[in-house]
Formats: structure tokens, C-alpha cells, sequence
């Protein structure tokens, strides 16, 4: 097999491209999420809930939130499932692996514990579903313990569970509350299930895909062997990737962003040094609660310190982090990006700390 050499810029640039972040813009939701093989959910939204940020990274203004509920609810072309938001297409690649959930003995024990109140919800979904877990009564025989959020918590964690295993699905929401269905009303009928040694492998085939270059612990054999100069050990690099002609653009990123969600890759490749600060006490943040990374062409030059102010309508920045630093044209570029995210969140302004 082929093992390829590649300086860091290379491997940026197939970073970069491999995450559709580079100046040739993707044009639907659809394709989007097939490259990336998945958009992560999560609550917060100091900017816009991450997964319709990561949207907007990738397709600019033409993307709107109400695309990703249609895709969800209506078109069903994509499915969520344990917070990640997936192509349909790709559901027989993980129903192997649910079959086999939940894989920590503690959950299986307290699902065998509560059988009874298991099938009363599965008949309760099939009589009366789509339904809000308030709308779900506790029958749970054994509470479920935690020292944290969830305890005794037993109707989250059951709806939790069956959906873990693919017994039930999400088929929408109202807000941000979860309604809950049997999954034999939201997937496809007649779905095929991969074997779960292939589907790990087509999986870390269409990672690689999504990542471009990444180490073996996260990709597995996919794709052929690399090295990266000025890094040490092997990584694996997406043949298809190479030598292809490189555009960039300025992007700000989520601080769930693929790019740099893998910190040490993050800091190999790009030098960038990233967390994120939102469990972080204020006085020690060093960028910002919800900091924004700054991508410019093939390198992440530093972070944005920006809230969205809904009732005041404007975008706030509290601080421009620069890494390096920025000539004329990188400034412009980076307020022209903060202007366009105004504009698509519908707000009336970007105002800068003074």
C-alpha cells in the first residue's frame, strides 16, 4: 500500500476541503450532512444552536433552521439519534450497533428491572405516539440512581434507552422537547442491517471522507497511510483527497465544528489551541464563553468572543483573538463574515466592545 508524505499546508488544505469549508460552497442540507456524516445537537445557543451554525458555515445565507425540521420531520431524509443528527440513508450502518445497547451493565440491569414499565411504554407509543415525555407516566419498578441530573429521572432515561437500541425514535419536537415514537413509524420499513464488522468499517471509511486526514484511532485501516511533516506517527489519509487544487474563504466556526473538535489534531495540523470556556469561570476565560474559531483559508487564525443579543438585535463582539496577526484584507474578511452571520440571524447590527 501507498504511504504518502504530506507537509502540514497539504494536510490542511485536505482538512479544510474534506469539511466543505473551503471558497466551493455545497448548495443543499442534504449533501451537507452526508459529507459530514452527522450534525451534533446541543442546547446552547449564545450565537445559534450549533448544529444549524455548523449548517450555515458550510451553505451560507441559503440556509435556514426551518430546512433542518423539514429534513427531520417531514422529508425524514435524515433521523436523530443520541443528540447527532444523521442521513437516513446511512441508518442500516448503526442499527448493528444498537441491537447491542445499551453496552454499560448498570442500564441492561435496570431494563431488566423494569420490563413491565418497557413495554408499557412501547404500547403506550403504539396506541397513542408521537408523544412528550411529560406525557408518558413513571411505572418504572426500580428508580433509576445517579448522584447527577438524571436521578430517578426514569422516564427520560427509559425513553433514552429504547431509542439507544432502536426501539423507539425521535420523530420531532415542539421547541426543544422531544417527541417520541416507535421507530417502525419513523425509519424506513425494511431498512437493511449492515453486520457490525462491516458497517464500523464503511463508517471510518466515510469519517476518513468527512475528516480528510486523521489518525488511525479515530479512522481505524480506512484510507492509506500518511505521514505529516512536522508531526509524529502515522496518520490516514483519504486517497481521493490528494492532490486536488485548493480554494479558501474565511469561516467562523462552532466550537462543536469538526475541524477543531479533535483538539491535538486541531493543534498538529493548524498550531490552534482551542476549549471551550462556557463551563469555565468568567474570570478565568481567556476568549469567551461561546468563542467562535476563526478559519482563514487553510489556517485557524483565532477566535471571535460573540454573543447573539435577541432583544437588543445585534450581534455583540466582546473581543477579536487574534493568533496571528491580521492584515487589512484578514480584518475585512472577518467582519464581512460577522456581518453575513448577523444578517442571517436576523439581527439589525453587529456592534464591537469599544
Amino acid at each position: 500500500m501507498t504511504h504518502h508524505r504530506l507537509d502540514r499546508d497539504e494536510a490542511r488544505r485536505i482538512a479544510v476541503r474534506a469539511q466543505l469549508l473551503d471558497a466551493h460552497r455545497p448548495t443543499d442540507l442534504a449533501s451537507v450532512v452526508h459529507r459530514l456524516t452527522f450534525l451534533q445537537l446541543d442546547p446552547t445557543a449564545a450565537v445559534a444552536p450549533s448544529a444549524d451554525l455548523v449548517a450555515w458555515t458550510r451553505l451560507g445565507a441559503a440556509y435556514r433552521p426551518s430546512h433542518l425540521t423539514r429534513a427531520l420531520e417531514h422529508d425524514r431524509a435524515l433521523f436523530e439519534h443520541r443528540a447527532m443528527v444523521r442521513p437516513m440513508a446511512d441508518l442500516g450502518l448503526h442499527l448493528a450497533e444498537m441491537a447491542t445497547l445499551p453496552e454499560h451493565a448498570r442500564q441492561r440491569e435496570w431494563l431488566r428491572a423494569n420490563d413491565t414499565f418497557r413495554r408499557y411504554v412501547l404500547d403506550l407509543l403504539r396506541d397513542s405516539g408521537p408523544l412528550l415525555s411529560r406525557e408518558v407516566e413513571d411505572r418504572s419498578t426500580v428508580p433509576w440512581p445517579s448522584t447527577g441530573w438524571t436521578n430517578n429521572r426514569n422516564v427520560t432515561q427509559m425513553l433514552e434507552l429504547l431509542a439507544a437500541r432502536g426501539e423507539i425514535a425521535i420523530s420531532g419536537r415542539i421547541g426543544r422537547q422531544r417527541r417520541w415514537d416507535l421507530a417502525e413509524r419513523v425509519y424506513p420499513t425494511g431498512t437493511p442491517v449492515v453486520p457490525a464488522e462491516e458497517a464500523r468499517r464503511l463508517r471510518d471509511e466515510r469519517w476518513l471522507r468527512a475528516m480528510g486526514v486523521a489518525r488511525a484511532s479515530v479512522v481505524g485501516d480506512a484510507g492509506e497511510p500518511a505521514e505529516v511533516a512536522g508531526t509524529t506517527g502515522t496518520w490516514r489519509v483519504d486517497p481521493e483527497a490528494l492532490g486536488r487544487p485548493f480554494a479558501g474563504r474565511t469561516a467562523l466556526l462552532s466550537p462543536f465544528d469538526r475541524l477543531i473538535h479533535d483538539r491535538r489534531r486541531a493543534l498538529e495540523l493548524f498550531d490552534f489551541d482551542y476549549k471551550l470556556e462556557m463551563y469555565v469561570p468568567k474570570a478565568n476565560r481567556r476568549w469567551g464563553y461561546f468563542a467562535l474559531p476563526v478559519l482563514h483559508h487553510d489556517r485557524l487564525i483565532g477566535k471571535v468572543d460573540t454573543t447573539a443579543d435577541r432583544k437588543a438585535s445585534v450581534l455583540r463582539v466582546d473581543a477579536i483573538h487574534g493568533d496571528v496577526p491580521f492584515d487589512a484584507a484578514t480584518t475585512a474578511a472577518v467582519h464581512e463574515e460577522l456581518a453575513a452571520l448577523a444578517n442571517w440571524l436576523d439581527l439589525s447590527d453587529v456592534r464591537l466592545a469599544s
